[in-house]
Formats: C-alpha cells, sequence, structure tokens
C-alpha cells in the first residue's frame, strides 16, 4: 500500500467513486452476502473508506477490529462507524502485520484489498496466524483473467493502473495465492470479465 500511503488524491477520488450508484449497485451485493457470513470476532483487513461497516450483522458479528494504513481512507472510515449496527474499532496498520495476537479471529474479511496489497503472500500469512483453527476466510477481490487474451493485457496494463490508482494490480491471481498460503476454499464465485473479473472466496483455516 506505499504507494496509495502517498497518494492522498486516490484515496479521496476513490470515496467519491465509492459512492456512485453505478459502483454500490456492482459491488454491495458481493459484499452484503460475504459480509453476512463474518461471524464471531470478526477482522476486516483494509477497511477503505469503511464501506462495509453497515453490512456487519449483529446477530452473528460479536464485534469488528477494522485495519487500514491510509490515513485519509481511515478519516472516512471513522464517520461510517455510526452506522454500524456492530461495535467496531478502527486501527491503523497493514495486512502485512497485523497488530494481533494468534488465533484470536473467528472470522477475516477483505474486499477489493489484495490488488493493492504490497507483498500479498505475507499479508495471508499473517490472516492465517490471527485466524483460529477452522476460522473463515471471506474475500472479493478483483484478479487475474483465466482467459489469455484479457491476461495478456492486465499485464500489459498493471504498471500504469499500479501507478494510478494506489498500487493497485489487474493481474494478481488471487485465489490461487489462497491455496499456497494454505487456506481450504469451499465456495468461488465469478463475476464481471474482460480486464476487471471479481471473485467471491470463501475458505477456511485448517482445523
Amino acid at each position: 500500500m506505499g504507494i496509495l500511503q502517498r497518494n492522498p488524491f486516490f484515496a479521496g477520488v476513490y470515496e467519491k467513486i465509492s459512492q456512485t450508484g453505478v459502483f454500490k449497485s456492482q459491488f454491495d451485493p458481493w459484499r452484503q452476502q460475504l459480509i453476512a457470513q463474518a461471524h464471531g470476532k470478526t477482522l476486516e483487513v483494509g477497511a477503505g473508506g469503511g464501506q462495509n461497516f453497515a453490512f456487519y450483522d449483529p446477530a452473528v458479528t460479536a464485534d469488528v477490529q477494522a485495519v487500514e494504513p491510509h490515513d485519509m481512507m481511515r478519516e472516512y472510515a471513522q464517520k461510517r462507524i455510526a452506522a454500524a449496527k456492530v461495535p467496531i474499532t478502527l486501527l491503523a496498520g497493514s495486512a502485512e502485520a497485523l497488530p494481533f495476537e494468534d488465533a484470536v479471529f473467528d472470522s477475516v474479511v477483505t474486499t477489493l484489498v489484495f490488488c493493492s496489497v504490497s507483498n500479498p503472500e505475507k499479508g495471508l500469512q499473517e490472516i492465517m496466524r490471527v485466524l483460529k483453527p477452522g476460522g473463515s476466510l471471506l474475500m472479493f477481490e478483483h484478479v487475474l483473467s483465466g482467459n489469455p487474451v484479457w491476461a495478456t493485457a492486465q499485464h500489459v496494463l498493471t504498471p500504469l493502473q499500479m501507478l494510478a490508482a494506489g498500487n493497485c494490480h489487474l493481474n494478481r491471481n488471487t485465489p490461487q495465492a489462497v491455496r499456497a498460503a494454505g487456506f481450504i476454499i469451499s465456495s468461488e464465485k465469478w463475476s464481471g470479465g474482460s480486464i476487471h473479473p471479481q471473485v467471491a472466496i470463501i475458505a477456511a483455516k485448517p482445523a
């Protein structure tokens, strides 16, 4: 997230885009479906501007620790805590160095985060560390296309995307990385296409 940390312009642009009707109609249903499964003590990694906070269900989610490295994003997120139905604590921190003890969370949520994490392998290792055995990883991310033509376009465009959009990579193979980190994927649901396919992943830390 280093480039994003130095790019307050992008944080402001993303905040505006995330509140448009087009963006919300495309992504909010996926956010809601995924976050409905966040149970018990939950960690949200890369909380951004708090776009997920209102979707947590107190019937299944006890409380949320939300980690976000970007100062301006945390300012936006802080304003959305009041709309949440569950207790939320917002902290500065990155996916690669989570400020928590081992095996303390029942579930971990990430939405549109691992495209920009500087070291996704380390981030997934950290999530594995802080999850309880059998705990759930709930992800919604845009990822590398399975179509070779579109994948080539993603590889070509990614350097420009990283500069323009806070270290965002178009060509991350997140499902592969999740498996390589040792998680057991129980569900992959795909949407979108061309250079911006998305996948909702439900996975578990081995018990």
